[in-house]
């Protein structure tokens, strides 16, 4: 069993930034290549970005490519999102999420957080 919680959420102008984190307890969390989703009211979850198991190979949306960066630190058992230059529509609730492997589709992962809201309004 892994727990995820999810930090870092909040309220910010377009333009600024934010860093997520997300802190996972349990089993070993280097075993587990990471992601972060996001869901949009009255929209689908979609995939973020990708972190696998060493920290050294990430996957990014088209979307927050270039703005958003994915990081983890084994040590502290915790992955990080880094969102820049954010706009209105990347408000939404972010979760991060454990699996086997990469992929973008949500159903892949075994261990979700509970996620935390991120909105962007100026």
């Amino acid at each position: 069993q892994v727990q995820l919680v999810e930090s870092g959420g909040g309220l910010v102008q377009p333009g600024g930034s934010l860093r997520l984190s997300c802190a996972a307890s349990g089993r070993t969390f280097s075993t587990y290549g990471m992601g972060w989703f996001r869901q949009a009211p009255g929209k689908v979850r979609e995939f973020v970005a990708y972190i696998n198991r060493n920290g050294l190979a990430t996957v990014y949306a088209d979307s927050v490519k270039g703005r958003f960066t994915i990081s983890s630190d084994n040590a502290k058992n915790t992955v990080y999102l880094q969102m820049n230059s954010l706009k209105p529509e990347d408000t939404a609730i972010y979760s991060c999420a454990a699996g086997s492997g990469f992929s973008r589709t949500a159903n892949r992962y075994d261990y979700w957080g509970q996620g935390t809201q991120v909105t962007v309004s100026s």
